[in-house]
């Protein structure tokens, strides 16, 4: 399936021939992209290195991407997406409960843990890599949204919620536990943050 670059992927190259790419390949290169994030930062992450990881040439890198940036994006693009997947589970707590679980099993993967707080610092220093996370946190927020929309018309929420404060509510408590302060939280305390969050988002 084709995948739509983002902001800077206007001029890629096309492959035919010897050069068709292989999705395990590619999906190796992602893995070993991150990894190389997590150990160094991404101003210090190398293609070559990462190729190696990913038991490949720094060719195969450049046969899909052509910079460092383009890489990043359409990694977190790709992986920050289908993160952000979630569908009607039948009452606002209930999709509270399974959105705040799978954003937990994402908080505990060590390699997250250690670039979310990466990424939100170099933003300020690398503008298109801000675009890019921009556009991940947007589409992740269509998700949300998607979760008030099934609320209100269930009418658990009201109409005229503010959705800025509520969408900031659904994450926020659980990426200050686990990315800011670095805790874990355990299922009961989770259960607790669902109605905490679902009370909140009825006074908005």
């Amino acid at each position: 399936m084709e995948r739509k670059r983002i902001g800077i992927g206007k001029g890629a190259r096309k492959p035919s021939g010897a050069a068709v790419f292989r999705p395990e390949l590619t999906t190796a290169l992602f893995r070993a992209f991150f990894e190389e994030w997590a150990e160094t930062g991404y101003a210090a992450v190398s293609l070559e290195r990462v190729a190696a990881r990913a038991g490949a040439g720094k060719a195969a890198i450049y046969r899909r991407w052509h910079s460092k940036l383009e890489f990043a994006c359409e990694a977190i693009q790709v992986v920050g997406l289908s993160l952000a997947d979630f569908g009607d589970h039948g009452s606002l707590r209930e999709e509270l409960a399974v959105f705040l679980r799978k954003t937990r099993v994402i908080f505990r993967h060590p390699l997250i843990r250690k670039i979310i707080p990466d990424a939100v610092a170099e933003r300020g220093r690398t503008p298109e890599l801000s675009a890019i996370l921009d556009s991940v946190a947007a589409a992740r927020r269509r998700f949300g949204n998607g979760m008030l929309d099934r609320a209100i018309a269930r009418n658990e929420l009201q109409p005229g919620l503010d959705r800025e404060l509520a969408l900031d509510l659904l994450v926020s408590s659980l990426y200050m536990r686990m990315i800011v302060r670095r805790k874990n939280i355990t299922v009961a305390e989770l259960q607790r943050q669902t109605i905490a969050i679902e009370s909140a988002l009825k006074a908005c």
